[in-house]
């Protein structure tokens, strides 16, 4: 007998797109039987990729976590719900009372809802009381949003919607590539080129987006700062300047422009490998344009100068006044699900929910009356992502929560970290898969997935939107929110987490924000099931959202956007005698971050199955390598034999490996944890490396 499936609105559980999906439930077993793409939904208009076509998969995978567990003379043991909870309480308040509150840390998620980024950020403060929380998020869009804030006043990600690109005539995309790591979005940067639009890609590989530009940027790896303050040098040249934009709306603009002369487009094209007449070509382009965007990702933002680079582009922006009109604009494009959202309500290090500052003492006072607690309870600035991780190594974090995070692949020089994770008294990990991270826990819960729970997620353009829940989740599953209030309860708490439903936490969350520069009050669960979502910031429930940024005024005290004076540095590590090439991490289209998801479902491995080092066929010849063959890849912090793919499209100065894998596969153990003192972004993104063929083939990529 045929039964038509029920057909659930709901968006994609990986990156921050968040594509509209319906997902098909059969009505007799309640059981999710397939996704199609929603083309009601605005943003991806039914679109999607193979990771979201295949993402159902991920539901009743026969490698999900059913069961609670719990290390037992060192192997894990299925135990109750309650036993695991009593263990965690009091395994971190032992902890906690031996060596102090701070000596218990939190790593979040940008994968997590609102509801739960924010209750993760409260339970920290509140129930812990320790200073120290951070998520994966600060690896994503730090050094993008930092730089906002510096420049704008305010970071929302994108300064504009998505259907601003098509009117864009000049769209420089710097460190993307679109076509693998955010699919949908392609179709507005081909509109977009069939009306007229130039498209520059800033990129050391010819990727599959930089094949579809106009004019492609081969940059080396580690200057986009060189290149940026050269095209803002070019455009003051050739008097492609906004002046009136300039005198009405923006400050410091002559202290950015000497800045950026310190470094000539000839000297730029030096260092950054970009011929000059490249250079002041695309500065000509993008300030001749009518209206025209500049869009950073990892590639400019992922290094220890991450936020100076980021500051550059936006430079551009507002030297030609292309901000706050339609068809201009631009910023850091988000990459985690929700990476904007996860980031606005408390998970970070430094600050509140709303974006308050935790030292602010305003900021502080506002939310301890949120919360019912003396302001004097909530701690001060706790420590970074990295630096949160090598204080685990230091010993001086002898507990750890993780939630929706698996920072054995994810984090740079995993070495280091995954020994300080093995040397934790005590670690908990929350997740729907046994992650590296969690084989290496105490106490492992199983939570549910995206298809499984409600909650809301902000959009890499600042759209709040809703996800449904479509089925029930496998075994004794439970949310990540259920595991943080019963926690709270366990260590004496309770009594600041009275919620019954994730929409009271959502409401919280409102209040919480009110006043903020992420305002979200006048948004409601109810308004955007009507609307279909809606921009923040929204600071009243009659207020429509606020779809493009800046129209009028930055969020500055005097509404003018600060322009920044930066001058190029090197890396923290440059190439020498004994590691002569430079190494620059990056994504397959068939897998997402560390791969904890991805690599479980059979049509995403079967395309891509291992990871593979991109060199240029000069690289091969000069260092004996074949296509196919392997290599051995060696950084001061470690080396990774894996199989050779010789190009062109990369530089021959360069070598590319995707960060998916965990264990003898994992790149990340030969990254440079290098941080940018701002916004403190790992270098990801370039360090010394040397390449040896590897001679034995025993080493088979697993």
């Amino acid at each position: 007998m045929n039964r038509d499936p029920w057909k659930i609105a709901t968006h994609c559980c990986y990156c921050a797109v968040q594509c509209g999906m319906k997902v098909h439930v059969d009505p007799e077993t309640r059981r999710v039987v397939g996704v199609e793409g929603n083309e009601a939904f605005p943003v991806n208009r039914g679109q999607m990729c193979v990771k979201g076509q295949t993402s159902s998969e991920l539901l009743y995978h026969p490698e999900r976590l059913r069961y609670p567990l719990m290390r037992c003379g060192g192997k894990f043991e299925r135990v109750t719900w309650d036993d695991a909870l009593d263990y965690t309480a009091k395994q971190l308040q032992r902890i906690q009372a031996r060596y102090g509150k701070p000596c218990v840390g939190v790593y979040g998620g940008g994968a997590l809802t609102n509801e739960k980024a924010y209750l993760l950020g409260k339970f920290a403060r509140v129930a812990l009381q320790t200073p120290n929380i951070d998520y994966n998020g600060r690896f994503c869009m730090s050094s993008g949003a930092a730089a906002s804030i510096k420049t704008f006043g305010l970071d929302r990600g994108l300064t504009m919607p998505l259907a601003d690109i098509p009117r864009a005539k000049c769209i420089l995309l710097c460190g993307s590539n679109i076509i693998e790591t955010l699919p949908p979005l392609m179709q507005y940067f081909k509109e977009a080129k069939k009306n007229g639009c130039t498209l520059i890609v800033i990129d050391p590989r010819q990727s599959a987006t930089a094949k579809s530009a106009d004019l492609h940027l081969a940059v080396r790896p580690g200057t986009d700062l060189a290149l940026a303050n050269a095209l803002l040098c070019s455009l003051a040249e050739e008097n492609l300047l906004d002046v009136p934009f300039l005198t009405e709306r923006v400050r410091g603009f002559e202290e950015a422009l000497i800045a950026a002369r310190e470094t000539s487009p000839a000297q730029a094209a030096e260092i950054c490998g970009v011929p000059e007449k490249d250079i002041r070509r695309a500065a000509r382009l993008f300030g001749k344009a009518a209206t025209g965007m500049v869009l950073t990702a990892r590639g400019a933002e992922q290094h220890s100068k991450g936020t100076d680079t980021a500051c550059a582009y936006l430079n551009l922006l507002l030297a030609t006044g292309k901000i706050g009109k339609p068809g201009c604009g631009g910023g850091p494009l988000t990459g985690q699900g929700n990476g904007q959202g996860g980031r606005e309500h408390g998970q970070k290090a430094d600050q509140l929910p709303g974006y308050r500052k935790i030292d602010n003492p305003e900021h502080r006072a506002y939310i301890a009356s949120v919360w019912g607690v003396p302001e004097e309870e909530i701690p001060g600035a706790g420590k970074s992502a990295y630096e949160l991780l090598d204080a685990v190594a230091q010993k001086q974090i002898r507990g750890l929560v993780v939630i929706g995070s698996n920072p054995a692949v994810s984090a740079p020089n995993t070495k280091h970290v995954n020994q300080g994770l093995e040397g934790l008294e005590f670690m908990a990990v929350a997740d729907f898969f046994f992650s590296e991270t969690a084989q290496r826990a105490d106490v492992v819960f199983p939570v549910t997935q995206w298809a499984e729970e409600d909650g809301t997620v902000t959009n890499l353009e600042g759209r709040v939107i809703l996800r449904r829940r479509a089925s029930d989740p496998p075994g004794e599953a439970r949310s990540d929110t259920f595991i943080l209030l019963e926690l709270a309860k366990r260590l004496g708490r309770g009594e600041y987490f009275p919620y019954q439903h994730t929409r009271e936490i959502f409401e919280e969350l409102r209040i919480a924000s009110k006043g903020g520069a992420a305002d979200y009050s006048g948004i409601t669960w109810g308004r955007i099931e009507q609307e279909g979502g809606i921009f923040w910031p929204c600071p009243d429930i009659r207020h429509p959202g606020t779809p493009r940024m800046f129209t009028e005024k930055f969020a500055t005290p005097d509404g003018k956007a600060q322009m920044q004076a930066v001058r190029y540095r090197p890396s923290a590590e440059e190439p020498d005698a004994e590691y002569p090439l430079r190494l620059t991490t990056g994504r397959y289209l068939q897998h997402y971050l560390s791969g904890n998801q991805t690599r479980r479902v059979a049509p995403l491995v079967k395309v891509k199955p291992r990871p593979l080092i991109e060199v240029h066929p000069d690289t091969a010849k000069r260092y004996g390598l074949t296509e196919g063959g392997m290599a051995r890849l060696t950084t001061r912090r470690g080396s990774v034999v894996l199989s050779v793919k010789v190009t062109p499209t990369i530089r021959p100065d360069t070598i590319f490996a995707p960060f998916h894998w965990g264990g003898e596969q994992c790149i990340n153990d030969l990254t440079n944890p290098a941080l940018d003192p701002t916004s403190r972004m790992p270098e990801f993104k370039t360090c010394a490396v040397r390449i040896e063929r590897e001679a034995t083939e025993t080493h088979t990529n697993r």
